[in-house]
């Protein structure tokens, strides 16, 4: 498994995240079935799942950190807004967005199946990022409380430290 991270600025219309997107790649066999996403999230106290694509217009949680497990084939994503950086997913991968992190897919194959969570089953919201909206969006954000676990390999997982230190850097 390959560790990528990846941190976003507010842009006036996506808020992102202070904290970092984190990228697994390989973090499953690339014929893990959903299940084994639902299992592997379930475990670690990341619930909720659910099974769907990507939406394919930027948007993001102000109320939620997610976690998506790319179950079965391939998509590219745009991550922290319309001016973020893109994104090769395949099966196997696993990508943990903070609160407040822009995503939205940009092109994928027909088998694309995604997974998704939210520690300990968080409600989640939907912001397109509507200026009017911007303020609210970012006090949400800075009251959602850090995960226990890293969704993929729990509390000895990178999330908690990565994620702790730059909360701590604010």
């Amino acid at each position: 498994m390959k560790l990528e991270t990846a941190t976003f600025g507010d842009d006036g219309s996506i808020p992102n995240s202070s904290l970092p997107a984190l990228i697994y790649h390989g973090a499953l066999a690339r014929d893990a079935d959903a299940g084994a996403y639902e299992d592997l999230f379930g475990g670690h106290g990341w619930l909720g799942a659910w099974r769907d694509g990507i939406f394919p217009f930027h948007h993001f949680h102000s109320i939620a950190h997610e976690v998506l497990g790319i179950a079965a084939g391939n998509v590219e994503v745009v991550l922290g807004g319309p001016q973020g950086r893109r994104f090769q997913l395949v099966s196997g991968d696993v990508v943990v967005l903070p609160a407040g992190t822009g995503h939205c897919r940009v092109g994928s194959s027909d088998d694309l199946l995604v997974v998704g969570a939210y520690p300990n089953g968080m409600r989640w919201d939907l912001r397109r990022g509507d200026p009017a909206e911007h303020a609210e969006a970012v006090a949400n954000i800075a009251r959602v409380p850090l995960p226990d676990q890293d969704p993929t390999q729990g509390e000895s997982g990178p999330l908690t430290e990565l994620w702790s230190s730059s909360r701590a850097d604010r």
